[in-house]
């Protein structure tokens, strides 16, 4: 409950209209980019969402590679379309539209 709270406030911050909001919307982005509802996008699809190799394994004696591909090549339609459909392993994310685009500018953002 707590954990809700908290980032219910988080998000009344960073859309505030006031200017000297406590947290910027980059930090917002980063913190929903870290934990969007308690499933990390970091965990499987890397930092700045260039996709990444999860898992090494065997299957019926043949090694096999779980990974991910990088999510900053698609557009604002298709990554929609990911986080609201379930598909594989990855999950449903339950998000605004506003955090939608937040989590998109947030991966097509230059990186120093």
């Amino acid at each position: 409950m707590r954990f809700s709270f908290f980032i219910l406030s988080l998000c009344l911050c960073a859309f505030a209209k006031e200017t000297d909001s406590f947290i910027t919307a980059e930090e917002y982005a980063q913190h929903l980019y870290k934990n969007p509802r308690g499933i990390c996008c970091d965990k499987c699809h890397g930092s700045k969402g260039e996709g990444m190799v999860i898992a090494n394994y065997l299957h019926k004696g043949k090694k096999r590679v779980l990974k991910t591909e990088s999510i900053k090549q698609l557009s604002l339609e298709q990554f929609k379309a990911a986080l609201e459909e379930k598909r594989g392993l990855m999950p449903k994310y339950f998000l605004t539209s506003s955090e939608v685009k937040t989590l998109y500018s947030y991966l097509h953002a230059p990186k120093e």
